[in-house]
């Protein structure tokens, strides 16, 4: 898992153009006082998966610790992606 474009995708997805993948700690959290991510960007995160991995969360409950930081983000999709 390229940790640098999963960067590049958050930052499309959620029109952070302010921020650059350095600006973006792999072990902060992204929602709360870390990114300061809300439920609105969840779902964009959600749709970000499905479109470039191929990962359908059936559990939205589970998203809370995929989402956790970009780090955990990238072991969920190495570990479950299909494209």
């Amino acid at each position: 898992m390229n940790i640098e474009q999963l960067k590049e995708q958050i930052i499309d997805a959620l029109n952070l153009e302010d921020l650059t993948p350095n600006d973006i700690d792999n072990d902060a959290p992204l929602f709360g006082e870390g990114l300061g991510l809300d439920s609105i960007d969840a779902l964009e995160l959600i749709v970000l998966m499905e479109k470039y991995y191929g990962i359908k969360l059936q559990n939205p409950a589970e998203g809370k610790q995929i989402f956790k930081s970009v780090n955990t983000m990238a072991a969920y999709i190495d570990e479950h992606r299909t494209k």
